[in-house]
């Protein structure tokens, strides 16, 4: 239980350093990092496999590149479940 809480701070913590060098990644406080890392968790859990399966040929087709799209997709779905977490755009500044 305690490694749990340990990888959900972290991931918070990395969550909300991205959101310093992203321009189109905000989060309104340090609660909504901890909450959209545990989204985020659970969101690559349930979703991830079954999109990455069914994406298999255009995954395959560019040599695995498309995984950034699926993982930007995972991103985007958990700023629409986490209130104060926003995902405007992926561009650096």
């Amino acid at each position: 239980m305690k490694s749990l809480l340990i990888h959900l701070v972290v991931s918070a913590l990395l969550l909300w350093l991205i959101s310093q060098l992203v321009s189109g990644i905000h989060f309104t406080g340090f609660g909504s990092a901890l909450l959209a890392a545990l989204v985020l968790g659970v969101v690559n859990f349930l979703v991830r496999p079954i999109l990455i399966l069914v994406t298999l040929p255009i995954t395959i087709l560019t040599l695995g590149l498309f995984l950034i799209v699926i993982n930007a997709l995972m991103l985007m779905l958990t700023s629409a479940l986490v209130p104060g977490f926003m995902v405007a755009n992926f561009l650096w500044r």
